[in-house]
């Protein structure tokens, strides 16, 4: 059993229960993509024998994206050129039932002349390789977030992260479906809303899913605020769900921006930013942790395995 009785906690309140990592994270290096950016990357993964790395590739004024997958060479990332890329932003990637599930946030504009952003989607695509991902799904008007999962029953966990519900900024919802077949924009507004976890001025949501060995998902997500004077902070954190009986640990901080290089920021106001990529969990519990950080940078750091407290728990 999880902790059941906890009390929502501010930003700033988990932010003084954080402890540092002792060493500082490391930046990934990109190449072949000329003066662009690449940062929001997932965790790497195997495919066909070789690491990849999907990244949002984008010139550091522009918020036109596009994701590609890399591969690394003599610890440079570069396009795997054979594969397909898309006009999305932050990328996603998990496998479900043999096949690989990948998404990303497609962006609406008002016109060709302005290019002004006036709203998104998050897209799904499926395929039993890389090189046959076909379109699976969209998500709801201006809900990004969206991670599924495999479970320990076969059945498809779905994470929703709705964007302002009864006064809110966004906060996460769960839902199981029995199979992909029937995920739809309908089952996905649908999932219910853990109400308790974000104050209403500060929000969060899932970036990455891990089933963990008692069946119990592990939560890698990004909680965040605004501050008066208009700068965002978005800081690297985790949860440990129980899908059937929807009990959950509290949310923790795992990483901030200070815990990795200083570096460039697409805009002043994102200089305090991290957005949590993916974790890969290794051996000893721990973990590395990669993230996209000031929207220009991506970085990786190791770190205690947020979820292996939790993995023995009946």
């Amino acid at each position: 059993m999880m902790k059941l009785e906890w009390k929502t906690k501010t930003c700033k309140e988990l932010l003084l229960e954080y402890q540092p990592a002792p060493n500082k994270g490391r930046k990934l290096h990109f190449a072949g993509v000329g003066e662009r950016d690449v940062y929001n990357i997932t965790a790497p993964f195997w495919n066909e024998g070789e690491l990849y790395i999907a990244g949002r590739v984008e010139e550091r004024h522009s918020e036109e994206s596009e994701i590609i997958f890399f591969t690394c060479r003599n610890a440079v990332w570069t396009p795997k050129l054979d594969l397909p890329k898309f006009q999305l932003q932050d990328p996603f990637i998990t496998r479900i039932n043999g096949e690989w599930v990948f998404g990303g946030v497609h962006l609406y504009f008002d016109s060709e002349a302005s290019r002004t952003i006036i709203g998104w989607k998050t897209v799904l695509y499926r395929g039993a390789n890389l090189h046959e991902l076909v379109h699976a799904a969209t998500g709801p008007w201006n809900m990004k977030d969206i991670r599924l999962s495999e479970l320990s029953d076969g059945r498809i966990g779905i994470f929703s992260r709705p964007f302002g519900i009864e006064g809110t900024r966004a906060v996460i919802g769960f839902s199981i479906l029995d199979s992909f077949e029937d995920l739809s924009e309908t089952a996905i507004i649908k999932a219910p809303l853990f109400r308790d976890q974000f104050l209403k001025d500060e929000w969060g949501g899932a970036n990455e899913i891990h089933l963990l060995k008692n069946g119990f998902l592990g939560v890698l997500g990004h909680i965040s605020y605004t501050d008066e004077a208009g700068l965002l902070h978005y800081h690297a954190m985790s949860f440990v769900l129980n899908p059937l009986t929807r009990e959950k640990s509290p949310v923790k901080i795992i990483a901030t921006r200070s815990d990795f290089p200083d570096g460039p920021a697409k805009r002043p106001d994102l200089v305090d930013v991290i957005f949590s990529g993916g974790l890969v969990r290794e051996a000893n519990n721990r973990a590395v942790l990669y993230v996209g950080a000031s929207d220009a940078e991506a970085h990786y750091l190791d770190i205690a395995d947020p979820f292996s407290e939790y993995e023995t728990i009946a």
